[in-house]
């Protein structure tokens, strides 16, 4: 028991006893004592104001402070409560006074309950101050328990408490923290109060509330944002509501979080099937405290129809027309019809694509189309060492040259007996059978495929990883430009050297066939982290595949194909010639420009035929070489290290420096037709471009060195080489 007393008081001063006991009324003292009105007394009026009665004071002798004995914090309880009392012995207070104090007690978060009792005594009143404090703080729980809530947490929110006496104060800022953490991770209906309970063994149940969601609606929207017509008409959608909400991760029975939603509206975007999309969140009046996700629609045309014009080597000038709806019968399903007629051949392709296939939970997508094409293979074509042209027909004449220009004798120079109306070179020699024409691939055939990311059956979960598996079936015819099959091909160098070599004609297609049927199987995974998929300054992209084509019939090859890349992109701030990077105290830097570093690689394992090599050179390869320039090669290996920056306003350049290599694999190919044609076979370009924005994409505008040399190439190319 604590005596606190005051040593001034001696005298005996009987004013009554002060009684207190949380409302009860101040007992036996006569200066609270009042005569009773009679009845007629209190019915009559009142007629003149009275002048308020100070409250009577007494005189506080002591304050006992007790409830703590034996606690193992005594001293540290008995000063908390005694210093948050004003009323000192010596005193005179009130029963305000007193209940003041009480609350104050009570304020101080140590006590469970507490009590003032005024006790006469002969130099005055004594205040008994019974206090009870809460017990050791030993857990804290929530009812009903969050599933989203790691144990951790809580751990880590309170342990600094436990094993003390149980502080209400210190409880409420803890829960403040708690409350925090909830609105930090989304869950910003989340409310933590209480507590609801506390054990005599020190365990505390706090009250949780976290707002559930009980349904997601999909409403449609009009331009203004209106749900109904001029008539009161709901407003109708192509879309299905299924392709909507299954892109929301929150289902009903789920607490609602602002982050996922965001993140949800965000994929809805992405679809590019909306042109905006309004929430709202609807109370439900039978369940305070839950909602209703209201998700109004407002779609965009997702049907296109465009053409136009361009060149490529392999097509020269063509024209195109395109058909696509990217939302068909709106099951965000995206199907086109793309017709493409050029100088040198046409492709017409119709595709097919499911972005997500209905009810799988991996979300996995389907891709697939059917093609009828024509074009000249680069692989048969050279900028400035001769073509392989087309040869109507061969047979093999046991002599070393199956075309010699100084032996009319030669029986097998009838197969090439129009070589003069292809050749300058030989203008009197009209009975050489040479057609002079370039090799085109008429191709007939599809593809289809899977491809999912390894989220592990979640569709929401955000994962680097990929896997595709997918096959691939075409007939390859090589022709002329009449569509005559021409299954052979020799090097115009040959001709103006005036002899072709028995092992200088080249077999276009395998097995020196009039078709071939590829057959192949593909699996391939992809890792990527990057921070843009647009234009990235940072993270890695790696990708492998494997294509595996078996032979179905003699004309059709068994080998595989393996492809493999990294990409690594470095945030750097070295040139600020864009306003956006020199921002202005207080603004963000908008200046998007890194050092990528690309390496890649391939093999080609088995009998494939030529046309099925790879080429090196071009705007998505070894830049300072025209496309297939620098080599046909059975195996490959490039490097790139590019720098980007911003310039102004859609405007953006680059620094680069491609290197390449065939490894010698050159002559493994069957025909050897980059040897034939002189081809490099390696190299290394340096140069700079120009990158414009477009509603389609980034524009290159590029111009590159072959071998630090002063030959220099001009190249356009559609989107970033990597």
């Amino acid at each position: 028991m604590t005596r606190r007393s005051s040593r001034r008081s001696k005298v005996n001063v009987r004013t009554g006893v002060l009684g207190l006991m949380v409302g009860l009324p101040l007992i036996g003292s006569p200066l609270l004592a009042q005569e009773t009105p009679t009845a007629a007394e209190a019915e009559e009026p009142v007629v003149e104001s009275v002048a308020p009665v100070e409250e009577p004071r007494v005189l506080i002798s002591e304050v006992l402070i007790e409830g703590l004995q034996g606690h193992p914090e005594e001293e540290r309880l008995q000063i908390a409560a005694y210093e948050a009392m004003s009323v000192r012995p010596g005193n005179r207070v009130t029963r305000n006074d007193l209940q003041r104090d009480l609350n104050a007690i009570q304020a101080t978060g140590w006590f469970s309950d507490a009590r003032i009792t005024p006790v006469d005594g002969a130099l005055g009143v004594q205040l008994i101050v019974q206090v009870e404090p809460f017990p050791k703080l030993s857990k804290v729980q929530l009812a009903p328990p969050s599933e989203q809530l790691p144990d951790s947490v809580i751990e880590d929110t309170f342990a600094s408490d436990y094993g003390r006496t149980l502080n209400l104060r210190d409880l409420q800022q803890r829960m403040k923290s708690l409350q925090t953490w909830f609105a930090d991770q989304g869950f910003s209906l989340a409310r933590v109060s209480g507590p609801e309970r506390v054990s005599p063994d020190g365990v505390v149940t706090l009250s949780l509330t976290q707002g559930t969601v009980t349904g997601v609606e999909v409403t449609f929207l009009n331009k203004e944002g209106e749900n109904t017509d001029e008539n009161g008409n709901p407003i109708g959608g192509k879309t299905k509501p299924w392709v909507v909400t299954r892109e929301i991760s929150i289902k009903p029975g789920d607490p609602f979080n602002r982050n996922k939603l965001e993140a949800d509206i965000k994929r809805l975007y992405g679809t590019q099937l909306f042109s905006d999309v309004k929430v709202t969140l609807r109370p439900n009046p039978d369940q305070p405290g839950d909602v209703s996700i209201v998700l109004g629609i407002i779609e965009q045309s997702t049907g296109q129809l465009s053409g136009g014009i361009g060149y490529s080597q392999g097509q020269g000038v063509f024209g195109q027309v395109q058909l696509q709806d990217t939302n068909l019968f709106g099951r965000a399903w995206n199907a086109g019809l793309n017709i493409t007629y050029g100088q040198y051949g046409g492709l017409a392709n119709l595709n097919f694509t499911d972005p997500w296939i209905y009810g799988d939970s991996h979300r996995t997508s389907f891709r697939g189309s059917v093609f009828l094409s024509q074009q000249v293979p680069q692989v048969f074509q050279s900028e400035k060492n001769g073509n392989i042209r087309t040869v109507e027909d061969y047979e093999d004449n046991g002599n070393r040259n199956a075309y010699n220009v100084r032996n009319s004798n030669n029986p097998a120079n009838r197969k090439f007996s129009s070589v003069s109306k292809a050749l300058d070179a030989f203008p009197d020699k009209s009975w050489f059978e040479y057609e002079g024409e370039s090799i085109a691939l008429r191709k007939v055939g599809g593809n289809f495929s899977f491809s999912r990311p390894l989220n592990g059956g979640d569709p929401f979960k955000q994962t680097p990883w990929s896997a595709l598996v997918g096959m691939s079936f075409a007939n390859i015819r090589p022709i002329n430009f009449s569509a005559e099959t021409r299954p052979y091909g020799v090097s115009t160098n040959n001709f103006k050297r005036g002899k072709v070599k028995n092992s200088d004609v080249i077999c276009i297609a395998y097995n020196c066939a009039d078709s071939n049927d590829l057959v192949g199987i593909r699996f391939a995974t992809t890792y990527n982290t990057l921070n843009d998929g647009r234009n990235p300054t940072s993270g890695n992209f790696f990708s492998v595949s494997t294509e595996q084509f078996v032979g179905i019939n003699e004309d059709s090859p068994t080998f595989n194909r393996f492809r493999a890349s990294y990409t690594q992109f470095f945030p750097v701030n070295w040139l600020k010639i864009h306003k956006g990077c020199r921002p202005k105290p207080g603004e963000e830097a908008d200046c998007p420009q890194a050092i990528g570093v690309q390496v890649k690689g391939g093999k080609l394992l088995g009998d494939a035929p030529p046309y099925e090599a790879f080429c090196m050179g071009g705007s998505n390869s070894i830049r300072g070489w025209y496309d297939c320039d620098m080599a046909v090669a059975k195996g490959f290996g490039e490097i790139t290290i590019e720098y980007r920056f911003p310039i102004i306003s859609v405007f953006a350049g680059e620094l680069f420096v491609d290197a390449g290599t065939d490894f010698g694999t050159q002559k493994d190919v069957p025909g050897k037709p980059g040897l034939l044609l002189d081809k490099d076979g390696s190299g290394i370009s340096v140069g700079t471009g120009v990158i414009v924005t477009t509603p389609v994409g980034p524009l290159r505008l590029e111009v590159a060195s072959k071998d630090f040399s002063t030959d220099w190439r001009f190249n356009l190319g559609v989107g970033w080489k990597f």
